[in-house]
């Protein structure tokens, strides 16, 4: 009895989890915006998707003549175990409410309520185009009743790889409050995973079109037949289905009798967590001092630049708050393997111009992309102290100058080493010179659109810019940047300059100066004029 009316509360507790952020959501037309611009990316993916997999049905005769089926059917619960563990620890580690919630209910039913409802909005991003995928595939089989057969497969492997993976992020969040030192490395940790895990996805595309047969049998080496076997159950009572063999019956049961027993695991770990107080590691004597604030020379030479110390420091001990730098791994991430598979002269000058490329970006959506929302919390005593709005916004132009130019001068180098000097050097020049138009452009459009609200991320609360905002700078810095790679390479290579490639270069130079120049005085002014209840 006490076992169901945990669930009926629960399943409360999910439905109001639910609404809540999906009103978050909707408060704001920006984040309205954003959808939308996400939404478009997966409709573009799904137009190309549906039409293949419907192919792929239409040609499939057996299990194995499905593409790569084997170690997609053995990476599915890692990847799902993987999301569901990255997803506790960035979001649903607690509630909100989270202490009038454990005095009026049982932690089961708040654990229940908090998987299902992340369980939810999973299933509306990610659930709705694998349904349709699904779809499209059994229309090309022949065989509607695929869809029955996949979600009687889906619904337990979900629930299973939802509960374990909520008892291993809160396993992880258990540790980082023990072991705040951890918390450091942790993040470090994370991010990099993201962004490793992002370009890996992107180069192994391209590596897919180049060489299937390579790809497919390094993956075969991962495929766990027995799981294979499980996952192949989808297709029992349709034309691609095989005899049900014991394993798979037994990866099915072990998979029923193990989610209740992660459920009270999970239970049991957050339990620990939720009602246990936050220990410190003591380290004998305390600490002394700034705290690694005092800025070192040259940034101690200007307020500027002792401003752009402190958010270089700031970043460093909270890297969740430039998490927004990761968008750029789905346009550069391709290139990867394109700078594999190059030699001689077009890799070094592929190197430099990404170098180029990427330390622009750098410059401004580093520390530029959200300006006022970054400083809300404190904005109101930053603009009552003496310093000027000119120099604050200066700071932040500095510390992501900082960041990108080193990266061009780096990457440049190591084009020059690797073959055609003068190019790469001439790219280093260009990309470093860049870097400032594109920090000041940030900035302008960075405060045009600030983003205030916090949400978790990795154990603390993080402001991000806006992805209209973000995608909208990419854009146009990038494509500024290619312009002047391309103009620098004819001109190295001796091309005469025509009429109008002369007048276009000129309002290039211009839109160049004048737009970050414009960017920058309407930053500096918004400061000025920001007021508390704005």
């Amino acid at each position: 009895m006490t076992v169901r009316r945990d669930l009926r509360h629960g399943r409360r507790i999910a439905r109001a989890e639910f609404r809540r952020s999906v009103r978050r959501a909707t408060a704001d037309w920006r984040r309205l915006v954003g959808f939308a611009v996400a939404a478009l990316f997966f409709v573009g993916g799904l137009v190309v998707t549906l039409p293949t997999t419907y192919l792929i049905g239409r040609a499939a005769r057996s299990v194995s003549a499905i593409p790569f089926f084997a170690p997609a059917a053995t990476l599915l619960p890692v990847s799902l175990v993987s999301i569901a563990a990255f997803r506790t620890v960035e979001r649903i580690g607690g509630s909100e409410a989270e202490a009038l919630l454990l005095t009026a209910v049982h932690p089961r039913a708040v654990v229940v309520g908090l998987i299902g409802s992340e369980i939810v909005r999973l299933s509306v991003w990610i659930g709705l185009p694998v349904a349709a995928t699904v779809v499209a595939f059994a229309l090309g089989l022949g065989s509607p009743t695929l869809v029955v057969t996949a979600a009687a497969v889906a619904v337990p492997t979900v629930c299973w790889a939802a509960v374990w993976g909520y008892a291993v992020g809160i396993a992880a969040l258990r540790l980082l409050r023990r072991l705040p030192r951890v918390r450091r490395v942790a993040k470090w940790v994370g991010v990099g995973s993201v962004l490793l895990a992002v370009a890996g996805s992107q180069m192994a595309g391209q590596l897919l079109a180049d060489d299937a047969t390579a790809v497919a049998s390094l993956l075969d080496t991962v495929a766990v037949a027995p799981v294979t076997e499980y996952v192949a159950l989808a297709f029992v009572g349709t034309p691609l289905s095989q005899p049900v063999t014991p394993a798979a019956v037994a990866v099915l049961a072990g998979v029923l009798v193990l989610t209740p027993v992660g459920l009270t695991v999970a239970v049991g770990q957050a339990t620990a967590l939720w009602y246990s107080d936050t220990t410190v590691e003591s380290g004998g004597t305390g600490r002394t001092g700034s705290g690694g604030f005092d800025a070192p020379r040259p940034f101690a030479a200007t307020r500027s630049g002792r401003i752009a110390w402190g958010h270089l420091v700031r970043a460093v001990r909270h890297p969740q708050e430039v998490s927004h730098l990761v968008i750029v791994v789905f346009f550069f991430g391709p290139i990867g393997s394109t700078v594999v598979q190059s030699s001689g002269d077009a890799l070094g000058l592929l190197v430099a111009g990404t170098g180029a490329g990427l330390g622009t970006y750098l410059a401004g959506a580093t520390f530029g992309l959200n300006p006022l929302g970054d400083d809300r919390p404190q904005l109101p005593l930053l603009l009552l102290t003496g310093t000027d709005a000119r120099t604050i916004v200066r700071g932040r132009m500095v510390a992501g100058l900082a960041v990108g130019v080193p990266v061009v001068c780096l990457l440049s180098g190591i084009g020059a080493w690797l073959g055609a000097p003068l190019a790469a050097a001439a790219f280093g020049v260009v990309g470093s010179v860049l870097c400032l138009p594109a920090a000041a452009f940030a900035v302008g459009i960075g405060t045009a659109y600030p983003i205030s609200e916090e949400r978790e991320f990795w154990g603390s609360e993080t402001v991000v810019p806006s992805t209209l905002v973000t995608v909208s700078y990419l854009a146009v810095v990038g494509g500024g940047t290619a312009i002047a790679l391309v103009v620098t390479w004819y001109a190295l290579s001796g091309v005469a300059l025509t009429t109008a490639t002369t007048a276009g270069l000129a309002v290039y130079l211009l839109l160049t100066l004048g737009v970050p120049y414009g960017c920058y005085r309407y930053a500096v002014r918004r400061y000025r004029r920001y007021t508390v209840d704005q």
